[in-house]
């Protein structure tokens, strides 16, 4: 298009930079900065709107369940700009991303900046932002989606009412703040269930016997497993259930002791083996598919040890800056000109032997596969090598390419080859007899597998697997032929508990059973986390206590809103919505106002006749023996009944109780654990004396962050009959016990020593005071704003002003000896031209330039962090600077102020566009 001018609208400043560039001067590209309108809070409403069907939800659920629209405070200033830019543009271009959300935003920027009816709107599609890609989009361009619209903003009411509803019901009954989704609760669910697996399993021991054998020389010697004694097989770890008994199709096998198998050593050890089965056959291996948005996730935990927020967020930037397709779909489909892109690169680099002669094609497993048009891969039609983009890309975003390259380019490669030989070894001796097996794969032509190979997660039972798939070589062997028994191996295992999630194998669970879509997958992960719902140890994913009680909760009383199947069945029907075969208003009536006739029993009738909850026993869960952990309002915590010598319960005695840290795994707390932490409770509040100098009682406490001694202060006199806020009480000296000691022997000399830190070691020449003290990193001293690491706690009370003046006399170096020096470097700041680094605040890492910090998210690992991302959030946060004031003045909001310029209820259905809400990003 020539002439005038043409105001482009996307999400991002970086997608804006990129496609400015290939765009003449004629066009204006700007950045809406994601979502720009939401449904509000009911406290943000305005006030005339509280008391009205909007007061409840920001939706009219009398009236259609009609949302209720504010523009979000802090893009006030951006939509003023939008508008600004929109008053000179002879034609307004919506090119958000293609997918519902992307639908969502252009509807929602076109719905607030209200252009002339004699502009024209067009909405611009692509799939990856090249020079090509973009002026295709130019050409082709259409109108908004209204189905799409529909369907991602019905999805917001969704979440809007499961939440709004449903987490008043949490804040009662189990403690405040928590919050219920309606996917979110979900994966909760899967994260309880396992654990709850893991809790509830049984170990068990079993035996094997790995034998060396040889035909004559060592160059022939392979190992091989126990498969049979005495014509029954032998029982491996798949075998057993959780509850620690054989399966019921296992029941005839084998279970070797170490006794059983060190007496079939005995016996067998120095019987010859006769190979009584030889089998070889050809061995096929095909290429994975490319990848959709959950198989990178998976694969980028797998191979980069990349978090799922932290994969999305590495791909959204390569697909912003021109390098891959767009990074959310479920769909495996590559286009022709990727497909004969890949095929050339592949015969280019490694040979046309390693391409087929035909292409191939992949089917998605999903039915509702409708994301984006096509697969992740590398952007363009001819892709761009790691060693091309070497020099432009660089740490995650450089390793992601790559791995997104390799992919694509191993998907349309041919198949490796190989031939897979089985043997099986008979030994007998005094009336017993074995078998035992050996596999192995030799690969002959590796085809796709010399540029990719995909991830695997760790199997279950290793043992199980055997040589299956190893690249293990047997010797020539004939059926008949005797071979030397050169040693057998007893070994012993104990079976395993399932193993725990990961963000990646969440993520596969989620997928595999329809619950969510490819751009809610990273963001529901994250959530869980972020809500205090899932822990991270390392890799695993591990539920909290208040997991348990919220997942409890919602089984017992709402069962469909937290029921799998009922969850891929709504994801199902806004598939149908987006496709535009389901009208919004009847479903969200049926879903929330159903009597259950025809159907499940709609949300609201469920909360109105939700009945007694017993909040003592939806917190409690029992471990045994008489001992219940309880989730309480300020964490979890064991408790025991008093019972006398006759095992009767003392009545009126209060119980035993003790503190349960989050360090502590649900399936690691055992009758044992609990008593061992009953049993050091007794010595919370052990008073140790009293101190001479000040006449306050000195007591040891077991916190939920350890174990400290601190002081009781006195009650603070009344002034005038009214007593002094708490906030104004002094407050009582504490200090965390030393690594050295223990609640139950600390000593009142221990503790009068404790609390005297920080102690003065004395002062330097200049007349600055040092101090040494305990730290959370250890022991430090500090002269100034200077410290520096000791290397033991003793130290603390030992040190001399000459030792220390030597330490400071030293060259300041990092890590241990360095006072919390920065945890990363990451350049400079392009905006403020400062050193941008990580470091580690009273609250957290946080991200800095000398001037705006930023604080990382409790699931954002600080190696995960990248220059780009730092730039990116610093910026971020500059941008919302002046956001605080507005939020200073919602109370004159609340007045009776015209809303027009910046709230609206959604159009109508004479809309030509769509009538929903705002979906978040």
């Amino acid at each position: 298009m020539t002439g005038g001018r043409h105001l482009v609208i996307v999400e991002s400043p970086a997608k804006a930079r990129t496609i400015g560039r290939y765009l003449g001067d004629e066009y204006d590209v700007k950045a809406s900065v994601g979502h720009i309108r939401d449904i509000p809070v009911p406290r943000d409403l305005p006030a005339e709107m509280k008391k009205g069907p909007y007061g409840k939800f920001g939706v009219d659920v009398e009236n259609g369940f009609d949302p209720y629209y504010i523009v979000s405070p802090d893009k006030k200033k951006t939509v003023a700009e939008l508008k600004k830019a929109l008053k000179d543009a002879d034609t307004l271009y919506l090119a958000t991303d293609e997918d519902r959300e992307g639908e969502a935003i252009a509807w929602h920027l076109l719905e607030t900046l209200k252009p002339k009816k004699s502009l024209p709107v067009k909405r611009m599609v692509f799939h990856e932002i090249t020079k090509d890609a973009i002026h295709a989009a130019l050409e082709n361009t259409r109108d908004i989606d209204a189905s799409l619209v529909d369907a991602q903003e019905t999805r917001r009411i969704l979440d809007r009412l499961v939440g709004f509803e449903l987490s008043p019901v949490l804040w009662r009954k189990i403690k405040p703040s928590l919050s219920a989704g309606r996917v979110q609760s979900v994966a909760t669910r899967l994260v309880v269930e396992r654990e709850r697996e893991r809790m509830a399993f049984v170990a068990s021991d079993y035996w094997d016997i790995t034998g060396t054998f040889a035909g004559g020389s060592e160059d022939t010697q392979f190992t091989a497993k126990i498969a049979t004694v005495d014509g029954a097989r032998v029982a491996t770890g798949s075998d057993f259930a959780d509850d620690g008994t054989l399966k019921p199709r296992s029941q005839s096998a084998t279970v070797l002791t170490g006794e059983s198998a060190q007496t079939l050593v005995e016996v067998l050890g120095d019987a010859p083996a006769t190979v009584t089965s030889l089998e070889s056959k050809p061995y096929t291996r095909r290429p994975a598919a490319p990848f959709t948005t959950s198989s990178l996730q998976q694969e980028a935990s797998r191979k980069l040890r990349l978090g799922a927020r932290q994969a999305m967020r590495v791909a959204q930037s390569l697909y912003e800056n021109g390098y891959i397709t767009y990074m959310r779909t479920d769909s495996v489909t590559l286009s022709g000109e990727a497909i004969r892109a890949s095929r050339a690169q592949a015969a280019e680099l490694y040979g046309s032997q390693y391409v087929p002669d035909k292409p191939r094609y992949y089917q998605n497993k999903s039915q509702a596969a409708q994301e984006a048009h096509e697969a992740i891969r590398p952007a363009g039609d001819h892709f761009r090598t790691p060693a091309e983009v070497a020099g432009q890309l660089a740490g995650d975003e450089f390793r992601l390419y790559e791995l997104i390259w390799k992919r694509t380019i191993a998907s349309q490669m041919a198949d490796a080859k190989g031939t897979t030989s089985t043997v099986e070894l008979l030994l007998e001796a005094a009336g017993r007899a074995a078998t035992f097996r050996a596999a192995g794969t030799v690969i002959t032509f590796r085809g796709f597998l010399a540029a990719y190979e995909e991830g695997r997660d760790a199997s279950r039972y290793k043992d199980d697997e055997g040589d299956k798939g190893s690249d293990k070589r047997l010797p020539q062997m004939e059926e008949g032929q005797t071979l030397v028994t050169r040693e057998l191996s007893p070994d012993g295992h104990t079976t395993t508990p399932p193993p725990r999630y990961t963000e990646a194998s969440l993520v596969r669970a989620l997928e595999d059973r329809g619950i969510g879509r490819p751009s809610t997958y990273a963001s529901t992960v994250a959530t869980v986390q972020d809500r205090g719902y899932v822990l991270r140890r390392g890799t695993a994913l591990v539920p909290s206590w208040t997991a348990f009680a919220v997942v409890r909760l919602l089984e017992e009383h709402f069962g469909p809103f937290i029921d799998y199947d009922f969850t891929a069945q709504m994801e199902q029907q806004l598939d149908r919505m987006a496709q535009g075969d389901l009208a919004r208003s009847e479903y969200l009536k049926n879903f929330y106002l159903s009597d259950g006739t025809d159907g499940p029993i709609g949300l609201k009738p469920m909360v109105d006749d939700l009945g007694e909850i017993d909040a003592r026993a939806i917190n409690s869960i029992e471990i045994g023996e008489g001992i219940t952990l309880r989730v309480g309002r300020y964490g979890a915590y064991v408790e025991q009944l008093v019972r006398d010598e006759s095992g009767e319960v003392v009545e009126g005695a209060d119980p035993r109780r003790a503190n349960v840290s989050d360090e502590v795994a649900p399936d690691e707390l055992t009758v044992e654990t609990a008593k061992e932490m009953l049993e050091r409770a007794k010595d919370d509040g052990r008073v140790l004396g009293t101190d001479p100098e000040s006449g306050h009682e000195i007591v040891a406490k077991d916190g939920r962050y350890g174990p400290y001694v601190t002081e009781i202060l006195p009650d603070p006199e009344e002034t005038g009959g009214k007593k002094v806020p708490k906030s104004k009480q002094p407050k009582p000296r504490t200090g965390s016990l030393l690594k050295s000691m223990d609640l139950s022997s600390v000593s009142l000399e221990d503790a009068l020593k404790l609390l005297s830190l920080p102690r003065v070691v004395g002062t330097d020449a200049e007349g600055v005071e040092i101090t040494a003290q305990n730290g959370r990193y250890g022991p430090y001293m500090k002269k100034g704003t200077d410290s520096r690491s000791l290397e033991t706690e003793e130290q603390i009370f030992s040190i001399t002003l000459e030792e220390a003046e030597k330490i400071y006399a030293q060259p300041k170096t990092r890590g241990r000896a360095a006072a919390k020096p920065p945890l990363k470097e990451l350049g400079t700041d392009p905006t403020s031209e400062k050193p941008i680094v990580i470091k580690d605040g009273r609250f957290g890492p946080y991200i800095t330039d000398g001037t705006t910090n930023v604080s990382l998210r409790a699931t954002e690992k600080v190696e995960e962090i990248t220059e780009k991302v730092a730039i990116e959030k610093l910026a971020e946060k500059r941008a919302k600077g002046p956001a605080k004031k507005p939020a200073a003045k919602r109370a004159p909001a609340k007045k009776k102020t015209p809303a027009k310029s910046t709230t609206a209820k959604s159009s109508t259905a004479k809309s030509t566009t769509a009538k929903s809400s705002t979906a978040e990003k």
